[in-house]
This record gives structure tokens, C-alpha cells and sequence, in this order.
């Protein structure tokens, strides 16, 4: 069921996945309920959407988030044109503490999955939040290493973070948890500075 829109601030995300982990954070680190975090279906359809999100009337501030998966450049070439047209004034390249913008009518951000700095995507920030020393962890990645050997893998290589969090999350007390529940139930932690680096951008943007 399509989530209800209620704010004039706007959180444009990819999936499902990333929808649930941008809420458990908020409710983690206490942040106002004051915006709408959007499932958009799809990078495509998120692009799609941006133009449309800010004609909503009374729009206040719209943040997108997306994954850089193999080619951060490219993404952020691909956004930069899209906030661009949009009437905003874009830098060369991507602040590494995320972009925010604004004009005389809107403010506008965007953070590029994990970090703004490297090529992955939501689950390679996800497995920032493992606890450090976690035991398990070095076991999921010799297991994958081990499959990856003898070319059992079906997952494609770009895709090793999925599995490698999917796994870890398949070891744990309740198996299969979902992430955006894992970070509720605290299987994953909110602390790693790369997280408190994204939660500080979404203040800034929504604040």
C-alpha cells in the first residue's frame, strides 16, 4: 500500500529497503517526524519524479537519496543535470558531507549511497552499522570469498554487499530480519561516524 504524503519536505529514495532504513534511523536518532520518505520505485522513476516534486504546492525542501553503484561520476552527473533544471545553481562536484542547496523558493539535497565518495549503495553503508569486532562478520565474508572461488555465487559480484548483509542478517537471533527492523531491534548500531555524518545532513536539509 502507497505510504500517505502529509509534509512539505519530501525524502525521494529508490526502494522499499532503503524507505524502512531512512525511517528507523530517524526514529533512532530522534529526529522530527516531518517529512515524508517517498519509495520511488526505481532510480528511473525517481528522476522522473523530482521535477514533479517540486511543482507540489507549498513544497518546502525535497532530498534525494541514491546509490552511486559502479559509477559515482555518473550518478552525479546525472543529478547535478536534474537539480540543475530545477533551478538550482550545483557545484562541480559532490560535497563528501553530501549536497544541499537552495534557491528563493526551495531547498534541495542529495546524498549518493554510501558516502558521496565511493562507488556501492545502500547496503555498504548498512554494513557500517555491523557493530565493530563483530564476530560473525569476518565469518559471512570467508563464506562468500569461499563460494565466489568455486563460481557457486549467483549473485553478481557489484552485488556483494547485498549479500554479504543478507547473510549476516540470516545469522542473527530472529534470521532474515529485515535491515530498516535491524537497526530498530539494534542488531545494527547508529553510530559509525558515516551514519552520524548522513543524520547531521538530513538536519541541515529538513531543519
Amino acid at each position: 500500500m502507497k505510504a500517505k504524503e502529509e509534509f512539505t519536505k519530501k525524502l525521494l529514495v529508490e526502494g522499499n529497503d532503503d524507505r524502512h532504513v531512512m525511517l528507523a534511523l530517524r526514529d533512532r536518532h530522534n529526529l522530527p517526524k516531518d517529512f515524508d520518505v517517498i519509495d520511488c520505485g526505481g532510480i528511473d522513476n525517481l528522476e522522473k519524479r523530482i521535477p514533479v516534486t517540486f511543482k507540489v504546492s507549498g513544497i518546502e525542501a525535497v532530498g534525494i537519496i541514491i546509490d552511486a553503484d559502479e559509477n559515482l561520476q555518473l550518478r552525479w552527473s546525472a543529478l547535478r543535470s536534474r537539480l540543475s533544471a530545477a533551478g538550482f545553481d550545483m557545484p562541480d562536484s559532490l560535497p563528501k558531507a553530501g549536497l544541499i542547496v537552495e534557491n528563493d523558493l526551495y531547498r534541495a539535497g542529495l546524498w549518493i549511497m554510501p558516502d558521496n565518495n565511493a562507488s556501492g549503495m545502500l547496503e555498504d553503508f548498512v554494513s557500517l552499522l555491523i557493530p565493530k569486532n563483530d564476530a560473525l562478520l569476518p565469518v559471512v565474508q570467508s563464506t562468500l570469498s569461499s563460494i565466489e572461488a568455486q563460481k557457486l555465487n549467483k549473485y553478481a559480484l557489484a552485488h556483494k554487499s547485498k549479500a554479504a548483509i543478507h547473510t549476516w542478517l540470516a545469522w542473527q537471533e530472529t534470521p532474515g530480519t529485515p535491515i530498516g527492523l535491524s537497526i530498530t531491534k539494534k542488531y545494527l548500531t547508529a553510530t559509525d561516524a558515516a551514519c552520524q555524518a548522513f543524520v547531521e545532513w538530513i538536519k541541515k536539509l529538513f531543519g
